[in-house]
């Protein structure tokens, strides 16, 4: 029988972190048949005063070539009895151990400084992390919380790794300027990049649920500047807004006060867009005289976007949707069933949109069942939307590892 792919996750609330430490090592490697060839580790910002602590006690423990993880405001992962728990504010650490056979494991740590230019050729950037194109690497990104340079390293690896995923999230501490940790092997950085590359039998699938639905309809952009929007459909921007917020319920009118969004879609070409064609961005203010929109994101003339709300209900929708959506694809192209997930959530996602806890993974288990879940609670989330990587706002990007084939 060919040598399987086992991937394993523990969860752990013990106060002290020399017994968290334990007892994730032990219940993850014991779950395991064959060596770990990689660990990811996120621990809770409940312990920040100890994150240097962290990998001494986890070598003294664990034998794993390549370890990385970061601090969280909240971890994920899995219990005991197979739940998937969301662990906000409290200490916490959650351990995931893939055993990965026919898997090459590359082990990385940028700084922004390091970055080609984004006119640099392809080489620039597969010389800075030293993994080849081919095979296809799989990305998983941990980034410190306001690293600079992120959005460029997302579009330098879209440009120089065509065809690989990228999905992951920003390190988060226990509040607004909390201290964060990235762990990369044996050292704890507290800025840049940490990541892993990861080649051959294994495949990266992703759901990007960034929790919005679309009101009104499509518009196009028929004049901007920068990420300032001067007009849509040729008309001023403002008024078509407030035309469009006219005709909406009262309920969604009070929700336009202060979660309102726009979509830019990601397709040109597609004529019919549905909920999850878009890149959702939030908008940064207005300019009353001339009418005009700023958002989070740069805008020019000929795209096509639609404004967007949030709360609870819609984001719960838009999961459930990409969820539905993945299930029908998987029953539709039969292949190695997933093995585990990695699940990154916006701190502003959670128990504070919800009013309960554990809801965005509860649902994910609806559809992927007894697969070991791990991940954390991000200060920004990695996923693509439309075939290109982005760094996310309240957003639930989830990374599936499954085989490509059952042979290794």
């Amino acid at each position: 029988m060919a040598d399987q792919m086992q991937w394993a996750n523990a969860l752990s609330t013990r106060h002290s972190l020399e017994a968290a430490v334990t007892d994730v090592v032990e219940r993850a490697v014991s779950s395991l048949t064959a060596p770990p060839d990689l660990g990811l580790v996120f621990i809770s910002s409940a312990f920040t005063s100890e994150y240097s602590r962290l990998l001494p006690l986890l070598a003294e423990k664990l034998s794993v070539p390549v370890l990385i993880g970061c601090s969280g405001g909240g971890v994920i992962g899995t219990t005991v009895s197979g739940q998937t728990q969301e662990l906000e504010a409290e200490p916490a650490i959650s351990l995931t151990l893939a055993h990965l056979p026919g898997v090459k494991v590359q082990v990385f740590h940028i700084i922004a400084e390091e970055l080609p230019d984004l006119d640099s050729p392809p080489d620039a950037w597969l010389d800075l992390l030293g993994v080849p194109p081919s095979p296809t690497p799989q990305f998983i990104l941990l980034s410190s919380s306001f690293s600079s340079g992120i959005n460029d390293l997302l579009q330098g690896l879209d440009f120089a790794y065509p065809g690989s995923v990228i999905v992951g999230g920003q390190a988060s501490g226990g509040g607004m300027g909390g201290r964060i940790a990235l762990f990369c092997n044996d050292r704890l950085y507290r800025d840049g990049t940490v990541g892993i590359a990861l080649s051959g039998n294994i495949v990266l699938e992703t759901i990007v649920a960034q929790g919005c639905r679309p009101i009104g309809k499509p518009l196009q952009v028929t004049k901007a500047d920068r990420n300032i929007i001067l007009e849509l459909d040729e008309q001023v921007p403002l008024v078509v807004l407030r035309d469009l917020i006219a005709t909406l319920s009262e309920k969604e009118k009070t929700l336009a006060q202060h979660s309102l969004f726009v979509g830019v879609a990601m397709d040109e070409f597609k004529v019919s867009l549905q909920q999850g064609d878009f890149l959702i961005r939030g908008i940064l203010g207005v300019d009353p005289t001339a009418g005009a929109i700023a958002i989070g994101d740069r805008v020019r003339p000929g795209q096509r976007l639609q404004f967007h709300l949030r709360d609870a209900e819609a984001s719960a929708e838009d999961l459930e949707l990409l969820l539905k959506s993945y299930q029908h694809q998987r029953e539709t192209e039969p292949s190695p069933s997933a093995v585990a997930a990695l699940m990154f959530a916006c701190l502003g996602r959670g128990e504070g949109l919800y009013g309960k806890p554990n809801f965005d993974s509860e649902l994910f288990r609806r559809y992927l069942q007894d697969i070991p879940v791990g991940g954390f609670f991000c200060g920004g989330e990695i996923g693509p939307v439309g075939g290109r990587t982005f760094l996310h706002a309240y957003t639930s990007a989830f990374g599936i590892c499954r085989q490509i084939s059952a042979e290794c």
